[in-house]
């Protein structure tokens, strides 16, 4: 079994305190917004790949650090199984039109190294694409970095016990029971065939020029601290001064033309669900008022 997956650096660590994880998650989104500038300024290419065994808390990562950022300039890209045409395609191409042009941030949420991990282990592809693949990864990689691309690769470690545990509120949990798939749950079983492949995969493409980093992720939020931290620290940006915008104030309107709004009757509005909030709340504070008086 892979060491970085069974037992984990900080498994005795304390769970991080609410309020001061939300405190530092802040600064480190706002240094996050300053480095977005600096790679607009500069025209900088950069991909993230988020890799990892399913419920190691990739995707919640993934929402902290493009929370704030620039959609125009930051794409996450969550690519759903080949189609039939793409199948015959050279694996990599379809991954090639989402790289990033001057000044934009992409972000895969997985990566081409579908074809390492559960290609590999669920018998998706045949075991000649999968050697092709761990030899044209690291050339694929060095000719992205060669041409002035910054890839960053990380990987998220996560014990078995703490997976199955995620696995099971996922699927009592309404607003999160479609991320659980037949092939997440087949993963429970075929830990270890999971743990070699991740192991092969290592061996083959931590390369100089793409190594990969290892995000312990037993607490997701300190493994969100420790990634976009880590961001931050694998990219040489500098503060950007912001140009300064004046917002001009209302211009009299004694001084405009006249205007007549149109007839409000003529058009749709949607209903105002939110007043009943409030009729709740006064409902319920009259209730308790009158409780009390008994």
């Amino acid at each position: 079994m892979s060491s970085t997956d069974s037992i984990s650096q900080n498994d005795n660590l304390p769970k991080l305190d609410k309020k001061a994880y939300e405190k530092e998650l802040k600064r480190l989104q706002a240094e996050l917004v300053e480095m977005q500038q600096w790679v607009i300024a500069q025209g900088e290419r950069i991909i993230i790949l988020f890799e990892g065994r399913d419920a190691a808390g990739k995707g919640s990562a993934i929402k902290r650090v493009t929370q704030y950022l620039n959609p125009r300039h930051a794409r996450v890209v969550a690519l759903p199984k080949p189609t039939e045409r793409e199948s015959t395609q050279w694996y990599f191409q379809r991954y090639v039109q989402h790289l990033p042009s001057a000044g934009e941030i992409v972000i895969f949420d997985r990566s081409w190294y579908n074809r390492a991990g559960v290609e590999r282990v669920m018998g998706f592809c045949s075991p000649e694409e999968y050697h092709r693949f761990l030899r044209q990864a690291p050339e694929f990689e060095r000719m992205l970095v060669d041409d002035g691309i910054r890839v960053i690769k990380y990987w998220f470690s996560v014990s078995a016990d703490e997976q199955e545990a995620r696995f099971r509120s996922r699927s009592s949990d309404p607003m999160r029971r479609w991320k659980l798939s037949p092939i997440d749950v087949e993963s429970i079983t075929r830990w270890e065939e999971y743990s070699r492949a991740k192991d092969a995969m290592f061996a083959a493409t931590d390369t100089p020029w793409a190594r990969w980093r290892t995000v312990e992720s037993e607490d997701k939020k300190r493994s969100r601290i420790n990634v976009i931290n880590d961001i931050l620290n694998e990219i040489p940006w500098q503060r950007i001064e912001p140009d300064p915008v004046e917002v001009p104030p209302r211009p009299n309107p004694d001084e405009q033309k006249e205007y007549e709004r149109l007839d409000r009757g003529k058009y749709i509005y949607v209903e105002d669900a939110a007043v009943n909030l409030e009729k709740d709340r006064v409902k319920a504070r009259k209730a308790k008022e009158k409780e009390s008086a008994h």
